[in-house]
């Protein structure tokens, strides 16, 4: 496979427009998680009450996934993801020239879950473009839109030391909206978009055992990467009293693994398979995150969390590797039931992290448990394996 056949196969405008929908999308999805060390300092928020102020907009974007993965498969993902990004833009408005009250952040975050949603249009729209043996990699692509974060820890909290959080929320209606006009002139819908089918055909999916493995492996990778991402800035000023600018370079450098990392991913299970690759990830998170509950010194903690985000980001592009060959007609409704797991699991990391702290007055339970989740996850992928061996038995019988 040559990366040249990935512009022969299929249509680098739409996927070029897929990864901008998703990375500004991520961007405005986890920016409550980027400005959280301001936020906790205007309403003196306690740790585990930030945990779960940043965790909203990770478990609101779980529902709101499964909403535009049916409509990408019944109206497109072009349409989907431009009424996405109108809706989107409802929260930065709220939070812009509102948000004084702690109800108000709740409300802001589940609207915010709309953007976090934007995977379940994006992923498709790149799939249904290319052939299988360029799936990997196209979806690791457009995947790589994770990168949004980034955006969000590296100039947020600089934006909001100079102008205010509110500001700062405001200020990303702009990028939003020039992203929005690209897409609306990039985008184009594959001719291989299936037609419309009965919604008691697409619950057919929710049957499948293999739904819920993806699910469970995908809530560990992208949940891990995401719950960290929200987190680790206020991990970074509480456990070794960084300065708030200085968090949000540290937790950038962390993500930009797990972000750039996603399409190679991709690439290499394309090339050696996304369970085999995925076997390797999930030992690699468990030894990262166990190193790091150690509470090192921080050039270690920032260079182990590095390799930890790495694996997360790889196994994210592994996992969709894998789903197309098992849901090909159904790949809209089956991309928002697995981003949704992975919401759900982001949104449980920041709650771990941030109740443990305050339970134990440590974190090192709270990544201990992300370790041995990590192990938990290799045992699943086993168990997959072994049914997916019987499955291929039983078809050839």
């Amino acid at each position: 496979m040559k990366l040249a056949d990935l512009k022969k196969a299929g249509h680098a405008p739409s996927l070029l427009a897929s990864f901008l929908y998703f990375d500004i999308s991520f961007m405005i999805w986890v920016i409550m998680g980027a400005l959280g060390v301001y936020i906790t300092k205007d309403f003196n928020l306690s740790p585990s009450e930030m945990g779960l102020i940043v965790a909203v907009p990770i478990l609101s974007g779980s529902f709101f996934r499964i909403i535009l993965g049916f409509l990408t498969d019944r109206i497109g993902p072009r349409k989907t993801a431009l009424c996405g990004m109108t809706v989107t833009m409802v929260p930065l408005l709220w939070g812009w020239l509102f948000g004084q009250t702690i109800t108000e952040l709740f409300l802001i975050g589940i609207l915010l879950g709309v953007a976090g949603a934007s995977f379940a249009a994006a992923i498709p729209m790149a799939s249904r473009w290319y052939p299988p043996h360029l799936q990997g990699l196209a979806m690791g692509i457009a995947g790589a839109g994770n990168s949004g974060t980034l955006l969000a820890t590296l100039f947020g909290p600089r934006l909001a030391e100079n102008i205010g959080w509110h500001n700062v929320m405001g200020l990303a209606l702009i990028p939003l909206g020039i992203v929005f006009v690209l897409y609306f002139y990039m985008a184009k819908d594959a001719p291989s978009q299936p037609a419309a089918k009965p919604l008691k055909d697409y619950l057919k999916v929710f049957k499948q055992r293999d739904t819920l493995y993806f699910c469970l492996l995908y809530s560990v990778t992208f949940g891990g990467f995401v719950g960290l991402a929200s987190f680790l800035s206020i991990f970074f000023v509480d456990q070794y009293q960084t300065t708030k600018v200085q968090a949000g370079d540290f937790v950038t450098i962390c993500v930009a693994a797990g972000s750039f990392f996603r399409p190679v991913g991709g690439y290499i299970a394309d090339k050696i398979g996304g369970a085999r690759l995925l076997m390797i990830l999930f030992v690699g998170v468990a030894i990262t995150m166990l190193i790091v509950s150690q509470l090192p010194a921080l050039p270690i903690t920032i260079a182990v969390l590095f390799m930890g985000m790495l694996c997360l980001g790889m196994g994210n592009g592994a996992v969709f590797q894998l789903v197309p060959q098992r849901f090909s007609k159904e790949i809209g409704v089956i991309t928002g039931i697995v981003g949704a797991a992975g919401g759900v699991g982001g949104f449980f990391v920041p709650n771990i992290l941030g109740t443990l702290k305050q339970i134990t007055g440590t974190y090192e339970t709270g990544f201990i448990i992300i370790a041995a989740i990590g192990m938990s996850s290799l045992i699943i992928l086993i168990l997959a394996q072994i049914s997916w061996k019987k499955s291929m038995v039983a078809k050839q019988a």
